[in-house]
């Protein structure tokens, strides 16, 4: 992993940012996103990410080995926090452990457009049915938690019917996959009409996002040491392992390197987009100071500058 390939991820604009909204809060400033301003600015990015997802999708032909992927997307973000669910309830309440299991079994929007940049520089374009995967993989992984939770809530009734229904009716949700709905729908003329809006202006919103989830991680890092290492040691190894299992699996089902490099970091990454809104509905007992750092401030830098060149090297070297 030589430097030069550190210093470029690093040095990413979205990551300044994100450290930027820490160093705010270590220094005291009184540097704020209102929350109006940032619920906007999370609505847009699921409304973006979604539609262009669909765009992407609706030039694609539905063949073998893209129905093939759709169904690894989908198994991924359902096996992963089913199996982290059951390591974090040992370290921590069902709520905390459901809400983490969502967070790091969802997939992380930011990371996913940072991975883009990062195997473009390398001289690889990335399939547009990628950017829909990811839209479908934000979803399974809430139910998945969602139903978990209540099935070892002991406190709770066993409704497990209206659980899924306010995972699968969570206005995040129901954003994503509606976007995603409407842009494959949508016709491409009409649909260039609001690209600017969808497209050119989307990096300037994930970073204007990406500073306020700085600054809430930033006022929130005390609840990972009241933890003690174990949210440090999940949120560093957890994905690398993620990460890497599918670097190795995905060869036995795609040869394009790019799939197989954008499958790697999503498998590695967690969301801070869709899942903390879910929780807040679904599981109020669960404490976001501790899954939006550890997906944040731990695992975000980690997937940049650790697991992307991992990833990689796994890919192009099995």
């Amino acid at each position: 992993m030589n430097l030069n390939l550190l210093f470029e991820n690093l040095t990413n604009p979205a990551l300044l940012f994100f450290i930027l909204g820490i160093v705010s809060v270590l220094l005291k400033s009184d540097l704020a996103i209102p929350d109006n301003t940032s619920k906007f600015i999370a609505l847009y990015l699921l409304f973006s990410i979604g539609f262009k997802g669909g765009q992407e999708l609706s030039h694609e032909s539905f063949d073998q080995a893209l129905f093939i992927k759709l169904l690894f997307g989908f198994a991924l973000s359902l096996c992963i926090p089913f199996y982290t669910f059951f390591i974090l309830k040992k370290k921590f309440n069902i709520y905390d452990a459901a809400a983490i299991a969502a967070a790091y079994g969802s997939v992380s929007a930011v990371t996913f457009v940072t991975a883009v940049t990062y195997i473009e520089l390398k001289g690889l374009h990335v399939s547009g049915h990628m950017v829909a995967i990811m839209a479908l993989m934000e979803f399974p992984a809430i139910i998945i938690s969602i139903v978990l939770m209540s099935i070892f809530d002991k406190q709770k009734e066993k409704n497990l019917g209206m659980l899924v229904k306010h995972a699968l009716t969570n206005g995040s949700v129901i954003l994503i996959l509606g976007s995603l709905i409407i842009g494959l729908l949508a016709n491409p003329l009409q649909a260039e009409g609001i690209r600017p809006f969808t497209t050119d202006i989307f990096k300037g919103f994930l970073s204007i996002f990406l500073l306020n989830m700085g600054i809430i991680s930033g006022g929130k890092l005390k609840y990972l040491f009241n933890n003690g290492i174990s949210p440090f040691l999940f949120a560093i190894f957890i994905p690398l392992l993620n990460g890497s299992i599918v670097a190795y699996l995905s060869h036995f089902l795609m040869t394009d390197i790019s799939d197989q490099f954008i499958f790697s970091i999503l498998a590695a990454s967690a969301s801070y987009i869709a899942v903390p809104a879910a929780m807040k509905i679904a599981a109020p007992k669960s404490n976001p100071g501790l899954f939006i750092p550890m997906a944040l401030a731990i695992t975000f830098p980690i997937n940049i500058t650790i697991g992307m060149p991992l990833f990689y090297f796994i890919i192009t070297n099995i």
